[in-house]
């Protein structure tokens, strides 16, 4: 960090929960899906403190710094290529022509979801000259880098692009981030719908603060925060010092976390996070001793963690038709012909939550080649993993019986059932059935 400031219904039915009842679906015409995001995965600590660990020997290597002209820079460029290379992403560097020593920035980008829309995460990958930078910015550059071999690794269906920045010289004034902000024609401006920045985010004496530029993508951190009942506070003292006001700038909407510079902690911020009060956030700012032992596993573990969770909301993971899907659509290959029976031990007239599992049965002349997908969505907006019971998947798909482990589900209301198969060629649309109980 800088020094200084500068599923509607495509089909209904009326549908009892007593044991053995069935309806049938009348036909209409798909539409698409609603919504069901998959839960974001658990950030590695210990990966992002293997990454950590590598930068500080880089700059060990190199005079103890990781200055943007340095040769020190440019090997934590090649390492952080290496390891996006090695998951699968393609890679960029951009020279940036007003940066100390024309350092480079490092673009990768996820070659999934809808280009037109885009979420990016960034963070600084330069270090003062003073020491290491483990902190600033190691450690918002080791969460991000992780993130992405995450996201790689689980490849989930994503509706919205993800790409990452590294940033050269943001000590030296956002000089990288600028540069590749002015250097994007408009119309690729405005493709980017949310910009998040990670800089200090493991801080000794650490608090946690959500960057309150754009309210609806703070709401994203803080809702992530309050499953840990960990308050947050908006960060004033990042305000105007970090990559993300390269964005803003140019009106792009920006978010980001941070966990304290060379502020001073109060007695309210003691309480709220322990700490020490009247100390800085990090002693170690900007100086020899900001190495990987002064930095923090909590925070460093929560932020990694809400980086994911905000990633996987903001881009849609888990939320569209995988490319090549076709969907059930009632026609003579793909008839769903019967929806069976929802079996409860919760009567229609019951109120109270379901004390075994629903089981879907659905009746159907298909045979298929890839994957049956099937999901269901209760009252409450939590979606069940639906398991089938009987025959291997992708065989002759005759009369099949699914089981869906609900708990703690109230039975009454809106069931959203959702049933698509991957059928190569097709794009497909989504056929639904809202279950009323």
């Amino acid at each position: 960090m800088r020094a200084f400031k500068g599923f509607a219904a495509g089909m209904a039915l009326a549908l009892g929960l007593g044991i053995g009842q069935v309806a049938t679906a009348a036909p209409a015409p798909p539409v698409a899906p609603a919504p069901h995001a998959i839960a974001a995965p658990d950030i590695s600590l210990a990966n992002v403190r293997a990454h950590l660990s590598q930068l500080e020997t880089i700059a060990r290597q190199y005079g103890g710094s990781r200055t943007a002209a340095s040769g020190g820079y440019a090997a934590s460029v090649s390492y952080v290529e290496q390891k996006l290379k090695a998951a699968g992403f393609t890679t960029s560097r951009q020279t940036c022509t007003s940066c100390s020593g024309q350092s480079q920035n490092l673009i990768a980008e996820w070659p999934h979801g809808d280009a037109n829309q885009v979420i990016m995460l960034g963070a600084h990958l330069d270090s003062v000259s003073a020491g290491p930078g483990i902190n600033d910015n190691g450690s918002g550059s080791a969460a991000i880098l992780e993130t992405a071999l995450t996201l790689a690794k689980t490849n989930p269906e994503i509706a919205k692009r993800v790409r990452f920045g590294w940033w050269a010289d943001e000590e030296s004034g956002m000089r990288g981030s600028r540069h590749y902000v002015n250097n994007l024609p408009s119309a690729e401006r405005s493709k980017i719908k949310a910009y998040l920045n990670f800089d200090m985010i493991a801080s000794s004496n650490w608090g946690h603060f959500v960057y309150d530029d754009v309210a609806s993508i703070k709401a994203v951190f803080d809702e992530y925060f309050a499953t840990l009942n960990v308050p947050t506070e908006g960060d004033s003292e990042g305000d105007g010092r970090s990559d993300h006001a390269s964005f803003k700038s140019a009106g792009i909407p920006v978010g980001g976390l941070a966990t304290g510079a060379g502020d001073i902690k109060s007695a309210a911020q003691q309480r709220k996070w322990g700490g020490t009060a009247g100390a800085a956030f990090d002693n170690c700012y900007h100086r020899a001793c900001d190495t990987l032992s002064n930095l923090k596993d909590v925070p460093m573990d929560r932020n990694s963690d809400a980086i994911a969770y905000a990633v996987w909301k903001l881009a849609g993971a888990g939320t569209t038709t995988p490319p090549g899907d076709r969907v059930f659509t009632n026609d003579t290959d793909y008839a769903i012909t019967d929806y069976g029976t929802v079996n409860s031990a919760v009567s229609p007239t019951t109120a109270g939550a379901a004390t075994s599992p629903v089981q879907v049965k659905i009746t159907a002349s298909h045979t298929c080649a890839e994957d049956l997908r099937i999901s269901l969505t209760g009252p409450s907006g939590r979606s069940y993993p639906v398991k089938e019971t009987g025959n291997a998947p992708c065989t002759q798909f005759g009369s099949r019986d699914f089981s869906v482990p609900v708990t703690g589900e109230n039975a009454g209301g809106a069931w959203t059932l959702v049933v698509y198969d991957a059928y190569a060629g097709d794009t497909g649309t989504l056929d639904t059935w809202t279950l009323t109980v």
